[in-house]
């Protein structure tokens, strides 16, 4: 029965260990500020021709979307709750342009419509060199 009780606590630290927000947290606040850091000057509105290339959620305040494989778009989602928890999502546009204070992005959860306050360009480049700063390693030698 000892063993028992030391495999059930074995299994349920590994268990709560993966269940903890600290590292989704910290991974969510570095892409936050990766996309900050190469995001552009606000703009009113971008054009919209083809279907969306990709979106990544950044919280429930902001999304990043990929028009083009090389062109994202940053935008402010204030108050957006289920755009974390969202498989997929869509967003309305006016002859070919999403514009803010007008079009929404629309979880496929509920079909709750959050309003965009804020568009930014994102230079992809930047970005991704700063992902390749981020991810940099450094190797020492092993002490013998």
């Amino acid at each position: 029965m000892s063993l028992i009780r030391v495999l059930l606590a074995g299994v349920a630290t590994i268990v709560f260990a993966g269940c903890s927000s600290v590292p989704y947290a910290q991974r969510l606040a570095e892409r936050q500020a990766a996309y900050a850091a190469a995001a552009g000057a606000p703009v009113n509105h971008f054009s919209f021709f083809v279907p969306m290339w990709s979106w990544e959620p950044l919280g429930s305040d902001q999304v990043a979307i990929y028009t083009k494989p090389k062109e994202a778009w940053l935008l402010d989602v204030p108050g957006c709750i289920e755009l974390p928890y969202a498989n997929t999502i869509g967003v309305t546009s006016n002859l070919n342009q999403v514009s803010i204070n007008f079009d929404k992005v629309v979880t496929g959860r509920s079909q709750l419509a959050c309003t965009i306050r804020q568009i930014r360009p994102v230079d992809v480049g930047r970005l991704k060199a700063l992902q390749q700063e981020q991810r940099r390693v450094t190797a020492e030698p092993r002490q013998r």
